[in-house]
C-alpha cells in the first residue's frame, strides 16, 4: 500500500514539473494546432481524389489528423522525454543513486512518465483537438463509453511508449552515446505510429507489417477505437502484448545492467 502511494506520488511530481513549464505548454498547443491545420488541409486534398482512402471518409480522415495531434506529446511520439534524463544519469553515474533508492527503476520512471503523459494529454492534447472540431467538421463520437474505450487505449499505448523508451535509455550502458539510438526511435515512431498517414493506408504487406509493430499503439490504435473503425478489445488486446513483452525485455536489460555497475563500482 505505502508503495503504491509512493508511485503516485512519483506519477503526480512528474505531472507538476511538467505544469511549470507553461510556456513551452503553450508554445507547443500553437505548433501541434498549425500543424494539424496544414495537415488537415493536406488530407482534404488526398480524399478529395481518393475518398475512402484507408476505409475512412473524409470527416473520419480529419478526425483523424486531430487525434493524431493531441496524442503526439502524450504519447511521446518523438522521444525527448525522460529518456534522455536517463542516458544523462547513467553517463555521470547518478544512476548509481537511483539503483540505491528503495523503489523499483522501471516502475519509478514509469510512474513520472504517465505523470507527464496526464499532462500532456490535457494541457497540449485537449486545446488543438478543440480547435480542430471548431474549424473542421470532424466524426466524433458521443457515446461515453467510446471516450472511455479511448483513453484506455492511449494509456496503453503511452505504456508501451515507455517500454520503447525505457530501453532506449538503458542502451546507455553499452554504448558511449545513446543520441543515435534515441535518433533511430524517433524516425521510427514517426514512421510507424500513424503520426504522418493512417496506417490503414499503408499497401499490401508494409501496411500489415506497420500495423503488427508497437507503434501502432502510439496513435493508430486510440484512433481506430475511437473512430469506431476496430473492436477496442482486440485492440487493447494488441497493446497489453507488446507492453508486456517490452517491459520485460526492458526488467531483463535492467537487471543485466545493474550487474555491471555493480561490478563496476565494486
Amino acid at each position: 500500500m505505502r508503495t503504491g502511494r509512493l508511485y503516485i506520488a512519483v506519477a503526480t511530481g512528474g505531472f507538476r514539473r511538467y505544469a511549470t513549464y507553461r510556456t513551452a505548454t503553450l508554445a507547443g498547443v500553437f505548433t501541434n494546432t498549425v500543424f494539424g491545420i496544414i495537415l488537415a488541409y493536406t488530407y482534404l486534398a488526398l480524399w478529395h481524389e481518393r475518398p475512402h482512402l484507408g476505409g475512412y471518409d473524409q470527416a473520419q480522415a480529419l478526425t483523424y489528423v486531430w487525434v493524431g495531434q493531441a496524442l503526439l506529446s502524450a504519447v511521446s511520439v518523438m522521444g525527448g522525454g525522460f529518456e534522455d534524463e536517463l542516458m544523462e544519469r547513467i553517463r555521470s553515474g547518478d544512476i548509481a543513486i537511483d539503483l540505491y533508492r528503495p523503489v523499483d527503476l522501471q516502475f519509478w520512471w514509469l510512474a513520472q512518465d504517465l505523470g507527464r503523459a496526464v499532462f500532456q494529454l490535457l494541457a497540449r492534447g485537449a486545446a488543438p483537438l478543440a480547435a480542430g472540431a471548431l474549424l473542421f467538421p470532424l466524426a466524433l463520437p458521443t457515446s461515453p463509453l467510446t471516450w472511455l474505450a479511448f483513453l484506455i487505449a492511449v494509456l496503453l499505448g503511452t505504456v508501451v511508449s515507455f517500454a520503447i523508451r525505457f530501453l532506449v535509455g538503458l542502451s546507455a550502458f553499452w554504448l558511449l552515446d545513446g543520441a543515435g539510438v534515441a535518433q533511430i526511435a524517433w524516425v521510427t515512431g514517426t514512421f510507424c505510429s500513424g503520426m504522418l498517414l493512417p496506417l490503414n493506408v499503408f499497401p499490401g504487406a508494409l501496411g500489415e507489417v506497420v500495423r503488427a509493430l508497437p507503434w501502432a499503439s502510439f496513435i493508430q490504435a486510440p484512433a481506430d477505437v475511437l473512430l469506431g473503425a476496430a473492436d477496442p478489445l482486440p485492440v487493447f488486446a494488441r497493446q497489453l502484448a507488446w507492453a508486456a513483452a517490452l517491459l520485460a525485455v526492458g526488467r531483463m536489460l535492467q537487471s543485466v545492467a545493474t550487474r555491471r555497475v555493480v561490478v563496476q563500482g565494486g
